[in-house]
C-alpha cells in the first residue's frame, strides 16, 4: 500500500498536519457522492452550507473521521482508494486528539 504507516512516523505536528490532511481527503470523498454526503450530514446535523468553515474545525475534522470509523464498509473502500491501511484513520483520530493514541493500533 502506497501510505502505510504514514501517520505513524511523523513527529506531533506533522503527525496532526497528515491527520488534518487524511480527514480533508475522507470529506472530499463523502462529498464526491451525494448519497454519501446526505447520510454524513443527517448524521452531523450540520447543513451543506457550513461544510466549508466546518472543515477549519479540529473537532469536525475529528466526526468526520468518527463517521468513517463507524461504517466499516465505508472505511474500507475510502482505504482502498486512498492505498492506505484501514487503520491509519484511527491513527489520524488520535492524532488530531479523538482517540487515546495507545488504544489505537
Amino acid at each position: 500500500m502506497k501510505g502505510g504507516g504514514r501517520l505513524r512516523d511523523k513527529g506531533g505536528g506533522a503527525r496532526r498536519e497528515a491527520a488534518e490532511a487524511l480527514a480533508v481527503a475522507a470529506l472530499s470523498y463523502l462529498a464526491f457522492e451525494p448519497e454519501r454526503l446526505g447520510r454524513f450530514l443527517a448524521a452531523s446535523g450540520i447543513g451543506p452550507e457550513r461544510i466549508r468553515e466546518a472543515a477549519r474545525e479540529r473537532s469536525f475534522l475529528v466526526g468526520v473521521l468518527d463517521h468513517f470509523a463507524g461504517d466499516e464498509e465505508l472505511l474500507l473502500a475510502f482505504a482502498q482508494e486512498q492505498g492506505i491501511d484501514p487503520a491509519e484513520v484511527e491513527r489520524a483520530r488520535a492524532a488530531l486528539g479523538g482517540a487515546w493514541e495507545r488504544d489505537t493500533p
